[in-house]
């Protein structure tokens, strides 16, 4: 079983943020962004993020034994271990070491909390953004970054997390409902790709302390 190791992004990760983003773009399938981004901006955005506002992202581990250090984030200066208890016997097997940085092949997903509003009364909601590599769709990257993500949505001192999703994304929506996600609404013809209306779902996690 794959096991992935969770960090925070940083500058050299505009590339590989940037490719899978695009990949979502052109898929239509995950957002109502039409314009392909490019690794300057990626770095650019990246750049402007604060402490609130996170990105994180997933390498692969080829193999992670059961007697492996677990997978590790730096988060505000400080390491803590990427999984839950239940969560380290499932990603484990092989014989490679988390810490070797040989045993990953680069990011293969990535994910952020975002500004929900700028209002200062809308400061403990989240937005959230799910990205994963076409060849990597399917394997759990979606869903150890949004267990980070509702990690860090805490540590920050979130009270919800918000997104919203394609009714065509039956996957995406499968996995934020065994997260906790709920329903709360349609947006009917929110917006157009390729000609087409697209509704886009909206859903929410409370976050209780």
């Amino acid at each position: 079983m794959t096991a992935y190791r969770l960090r925070l992004a940083v500058t050299a990760d505009a590339e590989a943020i940037c490719r899978i983003y695009n990949q979502g773009i052109e898929d239509r399938v995950a957002t109502l962004e039409t314009e392909l981004r490019t690794p300057d901006e990626r770095r650019q955005w990246l750049g402007s993020r604060d402490a609130r506002h996170p990105v994180i992202v997933a390498e692969a581990m080829d193999g992670l034994s059961a007697d492996a250090e677990p997978a590790r984030i730096v988060v505000a200066g400080t390491v803590r271990p990427a999984w839950t208890e239940g969560g380290l016997r499932e990603a484990r097997a092989g014989s490679a070491s988390a810490d070797n940085p040989s045993s990953h092949s680069g990011p293969v997903g990535w994910a952020s909390l975002n500004v929900f509003n700028a209002r200062e009364a809308y400061r403990f909601v989240a937005d959230i953004s799910v990205y994963v590599e076409r060849g990597w769709r399917g394997k759990g990257v979606g869903r150890v970054l949004l267990e980070k993500l509702t990690e860090l949505g805490r540590a920050h001192g979130y009270h919800k997390l918000v997104l919203s999703a394609f009714p065509a994304n039956a996957a995406g929506m499968a996995l934020y409902a065994k997260a906790g996600f709920r329903t709360i609404g349609i947006y009917h013809e929110q917006g157009q790709l390729d000609g087409t209306w697209v509704d886009t779902i909206v859903m929410e996690k409370l976050l209780p302390v």
